[in-house]
Order: C-alpha cells, then structure tokens, then sequence
C-alpha cells in the first residue's frame, strides 16, 4: 500500500472521491472495499493488515466525501455516509464485493450491507457496533477529550486505541511506524469540519435504542465479528450484540487489546479476515 497510487473518480452526485486500488489481479476473488475510523484517510490503514490481505485480492480504499482527497461535503449522519459510497461504487462498476468496516466505517458497513444486499458478498465489522447499541452515544470524559481535541499526537493516538499493558503498546508503536512508512503521495489531512461532522454522525448512530437491533436480522451476507477484549471507544459489549443479532456471524475477541485491535494483531487478523473472505483460483489468461 505504501506504493498505491493515489487515484480520482468522480460519481454520478458530482463529488470526485480519493482511492487507493491495489493488490492480487490474477484471481477471481471480488474485491474488498475498506472504510476507515473517525478522522482518519487514506494514510490511516496499517500497511500491514491491508498488504496481507491484498495477496488474495484486489483491495480499494477510500475516502468519504469531504473526507482527505476527496471533495464535496461530509455528511453528519450514517446513513447519508452509506448512501454517499454508493456513487463512488458505482462509479468504479462494481457489482459484487466485499467489505471491511473499522469504526465509523463499520457503522457505514453495515448502513451498506443494507441499502445493497444484493452487492455486498461479505462483511468484516471490526472495532464496532450496531445503531442504537449500548454506552455508545457519548465517550467516556477521557477519550472524549482526546477524541474532540483538535489535534491528536501519538501519545494520546496509544490510549484510544490500544491497552495500557506494556506488550500492547508496544506494539501500538510499531504501528505507528508502520503508518509513517509511506513518504511520498501522501493524503490530504483530515480538516476539523470532517472532525464535527463525523462525531455528530457517532453520536446520532449511538443514541440508545433496542429496537434498532432489529434491523440487523436483514443483514443477509455473513458476517466476521471482531475486536478487542477492552474496546473503550466502541465498548465490546457492542460486537456480542452485533454477534447476536445478525444471522449469519462469526465473533472473534482478542486479548489485551483496545479498539486499534486490527493494528496491534495485524497478522493474526488479516490471516482471520483472509479465511473468511475464502480462497480464490488464479484466473487463466490469455494473449501475449
């Protein structure tokens, strides 16, 4: 990823999106879409996690509108976010893919899955919970601070999204590093506009309500639940009732982990998310 090229397409709504599009051609495997966390772009997925997964298939990335590269404006709310990725789906002519949510983008993932059940083919929830679920609506004082402030270093990045315990954040470094990796071609940073916005659009998702629950019954694709064991930002309690209520789920906790799970245990996760997404035989070609 750290070579992907930074790539444009406009969509039928006039709004031209930033991408990333890279990884294994040469099999017949759909391609999996990533959404990423609240004020983050681009340059925000761990090279590690995503280049794994790329052996097996292609992977694109992007951003939202309004969101880094990208232009237009960021919606407040879920719903529009789902509905705003269509355009760009749409734009690229994809009928059929998958799908890794992380955060935010697991609340988008899952608005996605459905507004588009005949596209989505299968779905990773990382890091995240359903509309309407439980200690959801406000963070908790201390990660609200961190999470609001208008500038988050790598300290504070260390408590959101990873343990106090000395092994996770340790490794929270290395991910650190791994994300400065890249140092041409970088994304455009995220404004404190797509900040406002995108907290108004977790707190509205996180408003408690039960019989929102409901609605993930309709999620027809099969689901890969996962997280750590201690997620202070989107509390874990949050991926059992994701577990629970869709049909078709698979839970996945790991230890001595926070939110950034997916980071700390980047191959221990791209191996889970490649043997769910399932295997896929090079496709013949022909020609010179």
């Amino acid at each position: 990823m750290t070579d992907a090229a930074n790539l444009e397409v406009t969509g039928r709504n006039g709004v031209s999106y930033a991408y990333r599009r890279f990884g294994n051609t040469e099999t017949s495997a759909p391609p999996m879409l990533g959404f990423i966390h609240c004020r983050a772009n681009l340059d925000n997925w761990d090279p590690a996690l995503v280049d794994e997964i790329a052996r097996h298939r292609e992977v694109i990335l992007v951003d939202n509108a309004g969101v880094g590269g990208s232009g237009g404006l960021t919606p407040n709310s879920v719903a529009e976010m789902a509905g705003d990725l269509t355009y760009f789906i749409d734009a690229l002519g994809l009928k059929r893919y998958d799908v890794l949510g992380f955060s935010l983008g697991g609340f988008v993932a899952q608005e996605l899955a459905l507004i588009r059940p005949h596209q989505v083919r299968r779905l990773v929830l990382a890091g995240t919970g359903p509309q309407g679920g439980r200690d959801m609506h406000v963070y908790q004082p201390d990660i609200l601070a961190i999470a609001a402030a208008d500038t988050i270093g790598a300290e504070e990045f260390l408590t959101l999204f990873f343990e106090s315990s000395d092994s996770s954040r340790s490794l929270g470094w290395q991910f650190l590093k791994r994300l400065a990796s890249r140092t041409e071609d970088r994304d455009v940073p995220v404004s404190l506009d797509v900040r406002d916005a995108q907290l108004t659009a977790i707190s509205a998702w996180g408003v408690p309500d039960e019989t929102k629950l409901a609605r993930l019954a309709a999620i027809s694709a099969p689901v890969l639940v996962a997280n750590g064991d201690n997620d202070r930002m989107v509390p874990t309690k949050n991926s059992f009732l994701l577990a629970e209520h869709i049909p078709n789920a698979r839970l996945k906790i790991y230890p001595d982990a926070g939110h950034g799970f997916l980071f700390q245990y980047s191959a221990e996760f791209a191996a889970e998310v490649n043997s769910f997404l399932g295997t896929f035989e090079t496709e013949r070609r022909t020609g010179a």
